[in-house]
């Protein structure tokens, strides 16, 4: 990913606003033991205790890479609780990366957010409507399945 993928300036901007890069040599740490790294590139998101939040591994372009450290950043935010910020992060996705293969997770995981927000299941219901529509064969469509009876 260095020769093509990191040198891009529109990449390093994002990773700059979102992230605290860290570079691991996946032979020279024990870290790619603990985090139980068998391939790289491998992206991990993590909170400040070092816990997991998202995962992507294999090569990623640069648009790629973007929305899956916006979908990092967003489920990071969600699994802490808070659910405004990790809204506008999953809001930012398919806005900014209409042709990410993550737009359909965030859109799951949109849905859930604003329902935990404000508790209004209509949400749910919206995501799932919403995701039948544009990606009806995705995984997050069957997994939104049942909130059509809302």
């Amino acid at each position: 990913m260095d020769a093509v993928t990191y040198p891009q300036e529109s990449v390093i901007s994002f990773v700059e606003e979102h992230v605290v890069p860290t570079r691991l040599i996946i032979s020279e740490t024990t870290l790619s033991e603990d985090f139980i790294i068998k391939w790289t590139p491998a992206l991990l998101i993590l909170d400040h205790l070092g816990r997991e939040h998202h995962r992507t591994v294999g090569f990623l372009d640069g648009e790629e890479l973007k929305s899956n450290l916006l979908l990092g950043s967003a489920k990071l935010e969600f699994n802490e609780d808070n659910f405004e910020r990790a809204i506008r992060h999953l809001e930012e996705l398919p806005e900014k990366f209409p042709q990410s293969s993550s737009v359909p997770e965030a859109l799951f995981y949109l849905g859930v957010s604003r329902y935990r927000n404000s508790n209004d299941a209509g949400h749910l219901k919206a995501a799932y409507e919403q995701l039948t529509e544009q990606y009806p064969n995705s995984a997050w469509a069957r997994r939104a399945h049942p909130y059509r009876l809302l």
